[in-house]
């Protein structure tokens, strides 16, 4: 019998995608929030594609600050959007 692979869904496109496939954005317990390209650091985590667009997206959308239950400030948005071009090719 085949692994059952997680399946989540994207803040910014709102698809249902392989756990693997997708970046998790994390609010630490001290109320931090980063990319976790690992998927391995503590608290609430939130999903979204490997791809700019798909994070402008769920930034406009509010999709993130839904999912984290607060709002989230400019800078740390901004942050994110570093984060994420560092990483992707």
């Amino acid at each position: 019998m085949p692994k059952k692979i997680p399946m989540r869904q994207c803040t910014g496109c709102r698809e249902m995608k392989p756990k693997p496939e997708l970046i998790r954005a994390v609010k630490s317990p001290e109320g931090e929030i980063t990319l976790d390209f690992q998927g391995k650091k503590p608290g609430r985590g939130a999903y979204v594609c490997p791809d700019l667009d798909c994070l402008k997206r769920s930034i406009k959308s509010r999709g993130l600050e839904r999912a984290f239950g607060k709002s989230i400030p400019a800078e740390i948005l901004t942050r994110l959007e570093a984060e994420m071009t560092e990483e992707t090719p």
